[in-house]
């Protein structure tokens, strides 16, 4: 499951594990126009990780998703 949002200045997906046992904590994606950063809670560390892309890294990797083994470079 999943849900959008939109705010003033990015759009939020949050992505909910429902799978089988067991299962992860919420993970929250917030794109902005200048980056989109993941983040999730860690209960062994009681923080919160956090992940920042460029826009680009998050085209690679949506790219990469899809792509057998090796090596790419994107297009600029």
């Amino acid at each position: 499951m999943f849900t959008i949002e939109h705010e003033f200045d990015a759009t939020v997906i949050t992505l909910v594990d429902e799978g089988e046992t067991p299962l992860r904590e919420d993970v929250t994606v917030q794109a902005f126009d200048s980056e989109i950063t993941l983040e999730q809670w860690d209960p062994r560390t009681d923080q919160v990780a956090k992940i920042t892309l460029s826009p680009v890294q998050l085209r690679d990797l949506a790219a990469a998703l899809n792509l057998p083994e090796g090596i790419y470079r994107s297009a600029p």
